[in-house]
């Protein structure tokens, strides 16, 4: 049986309890650790994880990163989550769980470059790479130890370390022989963890699971299948292939496969970005036209800003409004030709805007780009003669933003959101399939 030391490396004599080399006890064993291939690896805590690196003062103070009082955790720290904060909790109730903590808004510029960094380090060790957000990724290390002379453990354990050595951050790793199991093993053990899932004990670990936690199970099919008497996986291994399908369609052909952990989905590298999208929670329900056009401005010029930097364009516009009731309003345009300019975003969502301001009192308003190309090359062309003028602004705007920083300059335009909007917007986000993140 393979065993190794996860913080020397060293490959240890079975049996061990702690490193020959190092007498480190944090020693890796699994009868199956040298045939494993496939990993996910997940940045423990990411957001908060950046803000603590780059404040030190902050390590050993809950931290949460997030938007205003009536805004959500993106996400928090663990000292944080021994109150009994969540991601995606709301933030009001956050601050009465861990009334202490230290609320950061979210900066999407510094987390991408952190990312990137990640990314990078993964690239050292494989190009099969299928990033799943700014925060995680699955692995192929498939023939990687002809190329590392060490099996794949092994280099996933050495590249965990330079990542929290080199960029400061920890992150869990799960080991497997299938994206699936994979997934579910990199949260076994966090943070900082290293977890194994091999095929002979595969069946009987997720026996015991919730059936939510197979991939594609959201709030209205658990309901379905416990009303059904399905609540653990363990049920669904005890059904048969057809009677599944006939309940629940395709999906019924998933939940029998991965019930019995069996998932061919290769390591996908090919994800594009699908939507770039930013929107903003405000404290107050807002129903002026007059902000909401301002803060509409402000969106347009983030989601702008994001596609520049991926040298994407958008050819449809999309408007999002939540109401003060939680209800989503959607309405899109297609534009003539693609844009990547924060004033064409703006004119095409402005009169989708406009047909919404009807008295109605809005707690959200978001814009994306969907249907993502490459930039084309007659983009300011594309406007009138005002509005190409504008763009020529907003390309010198660019310019100073790109050599002083993104507060350095701004229209006019845009104060109102700036001035009154105590919930700021998180900078546009990228997500491939239209999602804020891919499901794996």
């Amino acid at each position: 049986m393979l065993a190794f030391c996860r913080d020397c490396h060293e490959v240890s004599v079975d049996g061990a309890m702690r490193c020959s080399a190092c007498r480190s006890p944090r020693l890796l064993r699994h009868e199956e650790l040298d045939t494993l291939s496939i990993a996910h690896i997940d940045c423990d805590a990411f957001y908060a994880a950046v803000e603590k690196r780059d404040a030190p003062e902050l390590r050993d103070k809950p931290v949460i990163v997030g938007g205003g009082k009536r805004g959500v955790v993106s996400t928090c720290c663990y000292v944080a989550r021994l109150s009994g904060v969540r991601s995606a909790m709301p933030m009001f109730t956050a601050l009465k769980l861990c009334p202490e903590a230290v609320v950061i808004r979210p900066r999407m510029s510094r987390y991408v470059e952190v990312s990137r960094a990640v990314r990078t380090a993964m690239l050292e060790v494989t190009p099969q790479i299928e990033p799943l957000s700014l925060d995680e990724a699955f692995l192929d290390l498939s023939g990687t130890e002809r190329v590392h002379r060490q099996p794949p453990a092994v280099t996933l354990a050495k590249l965990q370390r330079r990542i929290e050595t080199d960029i400061g951050i920890t992150v869990s790793v799960g080991l497997s022989y299938c994206k699936f199991l994979a997934k579910l093993a990199s949260d076994i053990d966090k943070p900082r963890g290293f977890a194994v899932i091999g095929r002979a004990e595969a069946v009987n670990f997720l026996a015991g699971l919730k059936v939510e936690r197979i991939w594609g199970v959201g709030k209205a099919l658990q309901a379905k299948l416990v009303s059904d008497g399905i609540t653990t996986i363990a049920h669904l291994q005890n059904r048969d292939l057809p009677g599944l399908v006939a309940r629940y369609g395709s999906m019924g052909m998933r939940l029998y496969h991965f019930a019995r952990g069996e998932d061919d989905r290769k390591v996908d590298t090919s994800q594009e970005t699908k939507s770039v999208s930013s929107e903003t929670t405000f404290d107050i329900d807002v129903t002026d036209k007059a902000r909401l056009e301002a803060t509409l401005w402000r969106q347009a010029e983030r989601v702008s800003a994001q596609l520049k930097r991926k040298n994407l364009a958008g050819r449809t516009v999309v408007l999002k409004l939540k109401t003060h009731d939680f209800k989503l309003r959607t309405r899109s345009i297609s534009i003539d030709g693609v844009t990547q300019m924060a004033e064409r975003l703006y004119q095409a969502a402005l009169p989708l805007l406009h047909k919404e301001c009807d008295g109605t009192a809005y707690r959200l308003l978001g814009i994306g780009a969907t249907n993502l190309g490459p930039p084309s090359g007659d983009d300011d062309q594309s406007l009138d003669g005002s509005t190409q003028a504008r763009a020529k602004v907003e390309r010198i705007i660019d310019k100073v933003r790109e050599r002083f920083g993104d507060a350095a300059i701004g229209k006019g335009r845009g104060l109102a959101a700036s001035r009154k909007d105590a919930g700021k917007a998180p900078e546009p986000s990228a997500s491939p399939s239209g999602r804020t993140r891919r499901n794996p």
